[in-house]
């Protein structure tokens, strides 16, 4: 196993820094080295629907997407992106095309010959999924590589000779058996997947492809991109391949920008990440303003100058909480075991102060100015050693007004004062006054909090650039839950949809909403299709997957146990599966499903 000691993954967490890559062509568009950040989706259309495909390719080069991706499912698919390239060239769109591969190989030498470049997925380009527990001698597994080098080599030397680059796309929900069996449903072993085919195209001198390490759990899929970068690092220095960037089934709408937000934005802030797409159960044109906002303040960014050279407290590619002390503020507990806690200022509070009873789960929990915190400059080693020296653990947090980045500014004040004293996180140092744009508000607010906390640090956090009190409390409360740290409603992991879906993924999650928004704390899959199903259902508790056209199979985690039921009976019959295994309750009366 890796040594997690010996591994790093940015030069220094305390000042931006881009990692340097090779670059990569795909078509025209150069990813990695000195572009800047590419935006990417992928279009819903069938992909036999020539002129609905070129239409919707049309629109997202429009809105600023600067390479698109199309499903090839099989031969006869992929096949038919000739025609689609055809079209969209003979428009006058030279956005670069891209085929998806899951499953079929012959799929992937088709549409090698009509596009820029194809995605493969090293879990199921040969590999049938089964869920097989069983031994793998190094003979077996040796094998086992063997016949990936027979099918997948062919594809390397083709995407050399036609000029073609290559995405190697490992998914936290279908690594192979293989994986599965030597290194577990893990980060480790997501990389060790992508590394195994990068081998062999490196083997054919064949360099032009992009890494992604794609997870529904913002935690797995950082903890992915950074051991994936550290690994690329111990490598060689020429294993400096560009990054894709992307949170898969991540959702919708507000949920599905803050989970967006706290996967891609944590890593784009540690200088990881060379092409993004958001991933929403939603039209994809919608996808790109959120990816072109997240990358914004990354496409011409200054290196930071690092005020200190300090140890990190935690390791980076492994997630465990911080540890600190137990203490009260205005009667809840925080720190030590104790749920992150909701903090707002008074002026908030004051205006909230009326309704409070009725905002259900999106109450405020603490006043900033009643809560007896600390507030500090963390680069001031004075304040620090008079933090140290109290006898009684207090809550820190650092000053506003500091002219200093937010990550950087909280890690600082983690790395140095005693781990007793608990953390009270912000999203911002300069506290919005006035009107503010709320999108930006909900992604600046999640990178930086969501980040923070996927390390491992903060005790309590408060929402300040977002000046409504209301949406502020909500928006805490959703990056929690996005971060895995507090559960408080039901939790949906939904794919965007694409040319694979089997049913209309917006209508149908939006119906699995309505009838189970009530369900706290229990964890509803909503998928397209099988290619990442069970897989990507492994941290559900429940799952409902598009099995064929108008048949739904349900699951219970990661198993099937409900195949082909008529789409209009599929939610009645998952509400039925969650009553069998003792997981439902009825809606209160009178109060919306979800709030």
């Amino acid at each position: 196993m890796t040594d997690h000691a010996l591994l790093r993954y940015c030069p220094d967490l305390l000042a931006y820094t881009r990692r340097q890559t090779r670059e990569v062509m795909v078509g025209d568009v150069g990813i990695g080295g000195s572009n800047p950040i590419r935006i990417q989706s992928m279009i819903t259309s069938d992909t036999r629907d020539t002129p609905a495909c070129v239409k919707e390719v049309l629109a997202l080069a429009e809105a600023g997407c600067e390479i698109v991706r199309i499903t090839a499912q099989t031969k006869i698919y992929a096949a038919n992106l000739e025609n689609i390239a055809r079209e969209v060239r003979a428009a006058g769109c030279h956005v670069p095309l891209v085929a998806d591969i899951h499953f079929k190989p012959d799929a992937a030498l088709e549409a090698a010959k009509w596009v820029e470049k194809v995605r493969v997925n090293p879990g199921n380009y040969v590999d049938k999924k089964k869920f097989e527990v069983r031994e793998y001698t190094d003979d077996q597994y040796a094998d086992e590589l063997e016949r990936i080098r027979e099918q997948f080599v062919p594809l390397v030397q083709l995407c050399k000779e036609l000029g073609r680059a290559m995405r190697i796309g490992t998914n936290h929900g279908s690594l192979s058996d293989r994986i599965m069996n030597r290194y577990g449903d893990t980060p480790l072993g997501m990389c060790e997947s992508a590394l195994e085919f990068a081998r062999l195209a490196r083997e054919h001198d064949y360099h032009n492809f992009v890494f992604s390490m794609k997870a529904s759990n913002p935690k797995v899929m950082i903890e992915a991109y950074r051991l994936l970068v550290a690994r690329l690092d111990q490598e060689g220095e020429d294993w400096n391949y560009p990054i894709h960037l992307g949170v898969t089934e991540a959702g919708d709408g507000e949920d599905g920008r803050i989970k967006s937000a706290i996967g891609i934005g944590s890593l784009l802030g540690d200088g990881i990440g060379d092409t993004i797409r958001v991933s929403l159960t939603e039209d994809a044109i919608h996808e790109i303003p959120v990816a072109k906002a997240l990358a914004a303040p990354f496409q011409s960014k200054d290196d930071e100058i690092s005020p200190a050279s300090l140890v990190p407290t935690y390791d980076p590619f492994s997630y465990e909480r911080r540890s600190s002390e137990t203490i009260e503020a205005m009667g809840h507990q925080l720190g030590g075991e104790q749920p992150i806690r909701v903090f707002t200022s008074q002026e908030k509070w004051n205006a909230v102060a009326h309704k409070i009873e009725k905002m259900g789960d999106f109450k405020p929990e603490i006043v900033l100015e009643r809560s007896g915190v600390i507030e500090v400059d963390p680069r001031d080693p004075a304040a620090i050693s008079e933090i140290n020296q109290l006898t009684e653990a207090r809550l820190v947090t650092v000053k506003n007004g500091l002219d200093i980045p937010v990550v950087p500014a909280f890690r600082m004040l983690a790395f140095q004062i005693d781990s007793r004293h608990p953390i009270l996180l912000k999203d911002t140092l300069d506290p919005a006054s006035g009107e503010v744009d709320f999108q930006e508000a909900l992604l600046v607010g999640a990178r930086r909090i969501g980040a923070l906390i996927c390390d491992g640090v903060g005790d309590a956090i408060m929402v300040q650039g977002e000046s409504a009190p209301g949406q502020s409390l909500r928006l805490s409360y959703n990056i929690l839950q996005a971060a895995g740290a507090r559960i408080f409603k039901t939790d949906y992991v939904a794919c965007p949809s694409c040319g694979r879906t089997l049913f209309n993924l917006q209508s149908t999650t939006q119906k699995i909403r309505e009838a189970t928004g009530h369900l706290k704390g229990v964890r509803i899959a909503v998928m397209g299709c099988i290619v990442n199903g069970p897989g990507e259902m492994a941290d559900a508790d429940f799952g409902y997957v598009g099995g064929a056209p108008g048949k739904i199979n349900l699951y219970v985690g990661k198993q099937a146990v409900k195949f082909n039921i008529p789409q209009d009976e599929a939610v009645e019959r998952l509400i039925d599966l969650i009553r069998e295994h003792g997981k439902w309750i009825d809606a209160p009366v009178g109060e919306p499903a979800e709030v």
